[in-house]
């Protein structure tokens, strides 16, 4: 039987990272299933995300994964949330 591809819908999350170790922090990305935990980047700043991500995700590899589409959704409250149509067959 042949598979018919299909998505999964995700959004891009900035999540700080802090090494109970050595304290050091440093910012993570990571793609979520659920929007109210999206990222709401100001618009100055979502194109140097978004595009950070898409540079990556060409490197993704296993599993179903076929590819990745991006588009932005403006908030109400002008900020932008990065939504990911993540592509399986």
């Amino acid at each position: 039987m042949a598979q018919t591809e299909q998505t999964n819908e995700l959004y891009l999350v900035v999540l700080p990272m802090i090494s109970l170790e050595s304290g050091k922090a440093e910012e993570m990305m990571t793609l979520m299933g659920e929007k109210s935990l999206a990222t709401e980047f100001f618009p100055d700043e979502v194109e140097v995300y978004e595009l950070m991500f898409r540079n990556r995700a060409k490197y993704f590899r296993g599993g179903h994964v076929t590819g990745y589409e991006f588009s932005q959704e403006t908030t109400d409250s002008g900020r932008i949330v990065v939504k990911v149509k993540q592509n399986v067959a």
